[in-house]
C-alpha cells in the first residue's frame, strides 16, 4: 500500500518471473527499441492493456460517441491508422506503442545513428518537438508533431559536421 502523496507503479510485472521464452522476447524488445530496462517495456505493455480494456468496454456499449473519441485519440497519437476502427484496437501489439516513443521516432527520422544515441540526445536536451525541448525518451509523439522534431538551435548538434552525427547525415 502506498503512502499518501506517493506515486504508485504505472505498470504490472509478469505473473511468472522465470519463463525463458518471455524473457528472451523482452530482452529482444529492450535492445531493439533501446529501452533503459524492462520496466519501460512493462509500462508500454500496461498502456496497451489499458487500450484493449477500454476498447472491450466500448464495444459492449451501444453508445458510439465515446468510442469514436477513443479511436480518434489513438489515431492522433499514431497507434491506429486512419482506416482502422475500434475492433482493430484488440489486435494491436506492444511494438505499435513502442514505435510512437520519441526515442524511436528520432532514430527512425535519422537524427541519430542508433536508438541508444537517440535516447542520449533526448535526455541531454538536444531534441525539440514543436520548438519545445523534450527530455523524456518515453514521450509519445503525435502524428501532427512528427515533422516538427529537430535539433535544438542552441545545441552543438545542429552542425552537420558534428562528430556525433557522423553517419546521421548520409
Amino acid at each position: 500500500m502506498a503512502l499518501p502523496g506517493e506515486n504508485t507503479k504505472f505498470y504490472e510485472t509478469p505473473n511468472h518471473p522465470y519463463q525463458g521464452e518471455r524473457i528472451s522476447e523482452e530482452s529482444d524488445l529492450v535492445s531493439r527499441y533501446g529501452l533503459k530496462n524492462k520496466e519501460e517495456l512493462w509500462r508500454a505493455q500496461s498502456e496497451l492493456r489499458n487500450f484493449r480494456r477500454e476498447a472491450r468496454r466500448l464495444l459492449g456499449q451501444t453508445e458510439t460517441v465515446s468510442g469514436e473519441e477513443f479511436v480518434s485519440r489513438l489515431q492522433r497519437i499514431g497507434v491506429l491508422s486512419n482506416q482502422e476502427s475500434l475492433d482493430d484496437v484488440l489486435s494491436l501489439d506492444v511494438t505499435d506503442v513502442l514505435e510512437r516513443r520519441l526515442q524511436t521516432v528520432v532514430y527512425r527520422e535519422g537524427l541519430a545513428n542508433t536508438v541508444g544515441q537517440a535516447r542520449q540526445f533526448i535526455s541531454h536536451g538536444h531534441i525539440t518537438v514543436d520548438g519545445s525541448r523534450v527530455t523524456e525518451p518515453s514521450y509519445t509523439v503525435e502524428v501532427s508533431e512528427e515533422d516538427a522534431i529537430a535539433f535544438d538551435e542552441r545545441s552543438d548538434l545542429t552542425d552537420e559536421l558534428h562528430p556525433a552525427r557522423a553517419g546521421a547525415q548520409e
